[in-house]
């Protein structure tokens, strides 16, 4: 998977961590803060740029630079090291660098692949964790700028950061739909921040944000009004895979470790890795760790092809926290009472890992994500399959002998294509230009969107590249039409799934609404 030039990064950016970070990580975790000047040296060597165009600093290398980046940071002793870079380069950032005007970009990312500016990224609040479409805090556009007032908490950099890319309600009669990202400078006038105090993640510092009557410029707007949910629905999937590796090198790492104790203590007159229980409980742990490996591994290559995988990164995330608990566990139990001591780093490693099955979705939330996609979803089920509802199974036997015909079937499905097709037509033709091409694909027929021109043009596809392509059912397609299904729903549950840009894709809810 990973070429000769991959391995000589690796071994650069090793060099790089072993003299400007290891030697420097018990004093952070004590004074829990890493200080602002080791943060252009990341930008000077290129580790905020990895995955970033030239045009504006980076280095537009492919993905898996991003994976050896995350796995090798993972194992610098310090979860509370390793998130601070994490946040920066992979969930704030990206939401401008996708989303934003030329204007955010040139001033606000250019400055994070620098190392000039930190920034952070603003979800959760005292009232919202995972509800993202609850979140209370508002942005109400007066006189040229919008005033934002209510509350962020939990948030990494949030305490030494320079700006937040904020979620917020920009109106808030609209729920989801009226979410909003905003970019907000942290030394505005009514920004309060307040150190909060943490089990683990020492090194890093976490902030409860205020804002009173902030004025923010209007062009500080990521993007479109409205259109803040579905763009974090994009963002977080990269969120929950640098997670995952993040999640099973902090394992290799701690596994590592465990094994060198392992082999130096002695009881009953010889090593304890000679003890059979110890031997196989390390050995048990090794296969595990090695098997969710290359299952991230194997959503890091789907992920660098450009496909949206939600079912998978929410995988990934739930197994690679959830055995990273294990696996601290475990290791501390092998040190037996110097395990408990903060003088062996398998404390801190215990403590640090807690957060991994909360932090960018909990566990709970990321299996809801899984059933939502195997088990409610229909729309990906063969022909003549039995329908998951029991009055659907009910009426099943009924509706299989009214279109036993294969003539019937074929014209039924004409007459849904043709029926959607005008739909379209008719939707796309009141709505703005997309800009881009988009394509519906579900099956031997497919439906295009040109929205390059004045108007949006609506024809049945004949083989032609589309910006961005979109899987669905065709009745899951009319229904989103008829305003039977939520566009967004159908995106969560995975009823829709995006190929190419998905920023294109985030515009399809302009020609459904």
């Amino acid at each position: 998977m990973f070429t000769e030039e991959h391995k000589i990064f690796r071994q650069g950016l090793r060099d790089f961590l072993d003299r400007e970070v290891m030697p420097n990580i018990d004093k952070w975790e004590e004074e829990q803060r890493m200080p602002k000047d080791l943060w252009p040296k990341f930008g000077e060597m290129g580790y905020f740029g990895l995955n970033y165009p030239e045009k504006y600093g980076g280095i537009d290398a492919d993905f898996l630079y991003s994976v050896i980046f995350m796995e090798e940071i993972s194992k610098c002793e310090s979860g509370g090291f390793m998130i601070l870079p994490a946040v920066q380069q992979y969930m704030s950032s990206p939401y401008i660098y996708k989303h934003g005007s030329e204007f955010l970009k040139e001033k606000y990312l250019t400055k994070v692949i620098s190392g000039e500016w930190i920034c952070c990224i603003g979800i959760s609040e005292p009232g919202a964790g995972s509800d993202v479409a609850n979140i209370q805090t508002k942005a109400i556009l007066e006189d040229g700028h919008y005033v934002v007032n209510g509350s962020k908490t939990f948030i990494t950099n949030g305490v030494y950061g320079d700006f937040i890319v904020a979620v917020v309600k920009t109106n808030p009669e609209l729920g989801a739909a009226g979410v909003s990202l905003l970019v907000i400078d942290l030394n505005s006038e009514g920004v309060t921040r307040n150190k909060l105090k943490k089990l683990g993640w020492h090194a890093s510092d976490t902030a409860e944000l205020h804002f009173d009557n902030v004025k923010v410029p209007v062009e500080n707007l990521i993007g479109d009004e409205g259109q803040g949910f579905y763009y974090l629905m994009g963002g977080l999937q990269l969120e929950r895979l640098v997670g995952s590796i993040a999640g099973f090198a902090s394992c290799e790492w701690a596994i590592d470790y465990t094994l060198k104790y392992m082999s130096e203590r002695n009881a009953f007159g010889r090593p304890i890795n000679k003890f059979q229980v110890l031997r196989h409980r390390m050995a048990q742990l090794i296969s595990e760790v090695e098997a969710n490996k290359q299952f991230v591994y194997h959503c890091c290559r789907q992920h660098a092809a450009g496909e949206y995988i939600v079912k998978e990164c929410s995988m990934a995330k739930l197994l690679s926290s959830e055995l990273a608990e294990k696996v601290m566990t475990q290791c501390l139990q092998s040190f037996g009472g110097y395990g408990f001591m903060e003088e062996y780093k398998m404390a801190r490693a215990y403590r640090d890992c807690r957060v991994g099955t909360i932090g960018g979705g909990t566990s709970e939330i990321m299996r809801e994500i899984i059933a939502k996609m195997v088990i409610d979803d229909t729309s990906y089920q063969r022909a003549g399959s039995v329908p998951s509802s029991p009055r659907k199974q009910a009426e099943a036997p009924q509706q299989k002998k009214e279109i036993n015909s294969n003539s019937n079937t074929q014209k039924q499905s004409e007459m849904s294509f043709e029926t959607t097709l005008a739909a379209i037509q008719e939707k796309a033709a009141a709505a703005k230009p997309l800009g881009n091409t988009l394509k519906f694909h579900f099956g031997d027929k497919n439906i295009t969107i040109d929205g390059k021109g004045d108007a949006n043009v609506v024809h049945e596809d004949h083989g032609e590249e589309a910006d961005c392509t979109v899987d669905v059912a065709l009745a899951d397609l009319l229904a989103m039409i008829n305003g039977e299904l939520n566009p967004m729903n159908a995106f969560m549950s995975g009823k829709l799934k995006v190929k190419g840009d998905m920023s294109v894709a985030m515009k399809l809810g302009t020609i459904m609404g």
